[in-house]
């Protein structure tokens, strides 16, 4: 595997390069600069297959440099320190990241994701839908799912409900798919934040266009236009019923 490093900091570059070297013998480190200009250079000239990119340098981003390189052929795993913006957009559209200070492990995980997927074409659809993501008012719009087999791209407004299971989540579609992703349900909840998705429970996010109505007694559940009841944890249920009177106005 031929990699190429793109952060400003010399630290950083020297700290994931360390790390390749004594733990992934077998990485070829086919470069390591210091900004997008030279990162655009490094990738054309050496066609790596993992670029490890920093988010924020001074001439650009590495959203920039993506977008010059587009359509791409190598697996990118985002660096950041800062800019919690770019933390989450990265995450919406399913892109690896690691954030600063990072360990060993972090670069292991990095490199094992980047083995596993070497072979698949889903990078051009993962940088797609984060471009689409930021393009409007930072309000997620389209989220990748990734199962063993497929990538989901899956329009927000489709997305009938979220449920946990164990380590895993299953994400309820409104043509009736389903779909089971191998993240916690508390990912995705940071993940929707603000995009119509709420939870309501340790177990369950809520698509708040789906909800028919609140029903008080029992302890409180949400009955979906589906006719699926849903719990809702005592401690959320102030925030469920604000949530769902701001949504009738």
């Amino acid at each position: 595997m031929k990699v190429i490093i793109v952060d400003d900091e010399i630290s950083i570059r020297n700290s994931i390069k360390s790390i390749l070297e004594a733990r992934h013998p077998d990485i070829e480190i086919s470069d390591s600069v210091a900004n997008v200009s030279d990162g655009y250079k490094a990738v054309l000239r050496n066609t790596p297959d993992l670029l490890f990119l920093d988010v924020e340098m001074p001439d650009g981003t590495g959203f920039d440099l993506i977008e010059k390189l587009l359509p791409i052929n190598f697996k990118v795993v985002f660096i950041t320190g800062h800019q919690e913006y770019a933390l989450r957009a990265i995450k919406m559209s399913a892109l690896d990241f690691i954030l600063k200070p990072f360990g060993e492990e972090d670069i292991d995980i990095a490199v094992l994701k980047a083995r596993e997927a070497i072979n698949r074409d889903e990078e051009y659809i993962k940088f797609s839908t984060l471009k689409e993501n930021l393009g409007g008012k930072r309000v997620l719009k389209r989220v990748v799912l990734p199962t063993s087999d497929n990538l989901h791209l899956v329009s927000v407004s489709d997305i009938i409900r979220a449920e946990a299971d164990s380590n895993y989540t299953s994400f309820i579609i409104a043509d009736g798919k389903k779909i089971l992703v191998s993240r916690t349900i508390k990912e995705f909840d940071k993940l929707l934040s603000g995009s119509g998705m709420i939870r309501v429970h340790q177990s369950h996010l809520v698509n708040i266009i789906f909800v028919d109505k609140y029903i008080r007694r029992d302890g409180g559940c949400l009955q979906l236009k589906d006719g699926t009841k849903i719990p809702v944890s005592q401690n959320l249920r102030k925030k469920v019923i604000d949530e769902i009177n701001r949504s009738v106005y």
